[in-house]
């Protein structure tokens, strides 16, 4: 039984390691911002999550508890590399995109919220629109 938890111990710090290689790599050979930008917020992300579930694994089976600081590493890792990532991303769109006009179009009634007044935003007469009814869907 020992062997097979030293084997997924193992096995989880090298997918963890790979992870990390893979992503420090993307940081550095992809061309521009935003498609570097993935690399560390999804392979690295999960790099150190894995590493971090080995180390969880260990702990469990050395000291038969479940160690809080791992899990807590994991949690502020998840949620605030994505939400890192989308400021980061916001900030480069205004910075090298004036009015937007070179992103897709969105499909919806408005445009994309970066650059153009989402729904109920007030008009040019600073005037917000109604309510709205389902017939106008």
């Amino acid at each position: 039984m020992a062997f097979l938890l030293e084997l997924l111990i193992a096995f989880l710090i090298v997918v963890g390691s790979l992870f990390l290689l893979v992503g420090s790599a993307g940081l550095i050979k992809l061309r521009d911002l935003m498609t570097r930008l993935h690399a560390p917020t999804k392979a690295t992300t999960l790099g150190i999550g894995s590493i971090l579930l080995a180390s969880m694994v260990h702990f469990i089976v050395v000291r038969g508890a479940v160690s809080v600081h791992e899990i807590l590493i994991m949690v502020f890792l998840f949620l605030t590399a994505p939400v890192t990532a989308h400021f980061v991303a916001k900030a480069h769109l205004h910075e090298h995109l004036r009015d937007g006009s070179e992103l897709p179009p969105t499909e919806r009634g408005c445009g994309w919220s970066t650059f153009d007044p989402g729904p109920g935003a007030p008009d040019e007469s600073g005037q917000r629109p109604g309510p709205r009814s389902d017939a106008e869907d």
